[in-house]
């Protein structure tokens, strides 16, 4: 696969590290890490394929009712994961996993709810991450309202400001939801990161069945920067996604990211990807692991040996079996728990519904149902 002169890269496929690189509008983007927080980066990298696999697993077992693997995507979940700031807000789609555990969220919360014990356990507050969201494209609308919201507080215009990332991958693109979103963050300013993860299929359709240019592109039609990062790349997806934060609760507006990579497995744990896309084209695209080029970059630099490697990936092992004996015992809720974080306050309609199915399971007891 031929490097494409536009997207934004700092570690190759073969491990080189490249010191800086120039984006689309002459922003140059470099990252300046210590030996420590590479390795740290190469952790994440991997816990998070680790917790996905398992989670994977656990659906294959009957013990999750469905599951959206991040196989192959985890560098741009974790680049822009760790770019955030505390202050930052997160609209994930349901896919975010990675971002997830970067914003120190317990991994069993996505899996409780695949599960189905619960509708989304995490406090969107407290995490500055919310809910996971099923209906496409529908968080960039969320996002957006949000950022204006920041604008209107005075809480843009310095260093220490607050920024909104909306997460959502290229089929949104297609989406009414999606472009309302970028002419509201255009015409007002808003603080908003767009990222888009382009993993080159929407369920099943290639992205050459979305767009006739670049996604990245988009963005100059609405009026705001746009920039292709390589999203197998995790420095340069941090790279770009700190510029583009920083842009924006800085007062200047928004920004489309597009991470160019890959969906190494099935769009969700309902999909066959065999039927619609080639096997040559995932073998290819394994060349550009985002976890075997990082790995080599720090066998090369001498920051990491066999034995860390090792070490890493037996610490992600424990992890993940630990986070499965917690599904298995996890408990289902009680029924009349629905009915519980619905309303802050209560609602007399919601009190009387949860009245009426209280009495109606009361009506089984003692009888031969």
């Amino acid at each position: 696969m031929a490097q494409d002169e536009t997207l934004v890269q700092l570690l190759t496929p073969d491990g080189e590290r490249i010191d800086r690189a120039t984006g689309p509008d002459g922003t140059e983007y470099s990252v300046d890490f210590t030996d420590d927080e590479y390795r740290d980066l190469y952790r994440d990298l991997v816990t998070v394929r680790r917790l996905d696999a398992e989670a994977t697993a656990l659906q294959r077992q009957g013990e999750l009712g469905i599951w959206a693997s991040l196989l192959g995507q985890e560098a741009a979940q974790v680049g822009s994961g760790r770019a955030l700031r505390p202050q930052d807000m997160v609209f994930p789609t349901y896919r975010e996993h990675g971002v997830l555990y970067c914003r120190g969220i317990d991994p069993i919360m996505p899996l409780s709810l695949f599960r189905g014990v619960d509708q989304g356990a995490w406090d969107p507050i407290k995490y500055r991450f919310g809910l996971y969201t099923i209906v496409i494209g529908a968080q960039t609308l969320h996002a957006t309202g949000y950022a204006m919201g920041i604008t209107k507080d005075g809480k843009v215009g310095g260093d220490d400001g607050e920024a909104v990332i909306a997460y959502f991958g290229d089929g949104a693109t297609s989406q009414g939801d999606v472009n309302e979103a970028f002419i509201w963050s255009a015409v007002y300013t808003a603080p908003v990161v767009f990222f888009c993860q382009n993993n080159q299929y929407a369920i099943s359709e290639p992205i050459e069945r979305q767009t006739r240019v670049p996604l990245y592109q988009r963005a100059a039609g609405f009026g705001f920067p746009g920039v292709r990062v390589d999203g197998n790349d995790v420095l340069a997806t941090y790279a770009v996604t700190r510029h583009a934060l920083d842009h924006a609760r800085g007062g200047q507006g928004p920004t489309l990211i597009e991470a160019y990579t890959y969906r190494m497995g099935a769009h969700t744990t309902s999909d066959d990807p065999s039927r619609y896309r080639p096997q040559a084209e995932t073998e290819a695209w394994q060349a550009r692991d985002p976890i075997a080029r990082l790995a080599t970059f720090l066998r090369r630099q001498q920051i990491a040996d066999d034995a860390f490697l090792a070490e890493v990936d037996e610490e992600a092992r424990k992890t993940a079996v630990h986070l499965r004996e917690r599904v298995l015992t996890m408990e289902d809720p009680a029924p009349g728990s629905i009915f519980e974080n619905v309303y802050p306050h209560g609602s007399p309609l919601l009190d009387e519904e949860q009245a009426r199915f209280a009495q109606y399971r009361q009506s089984f007891e003692g009888s031969a149902y």
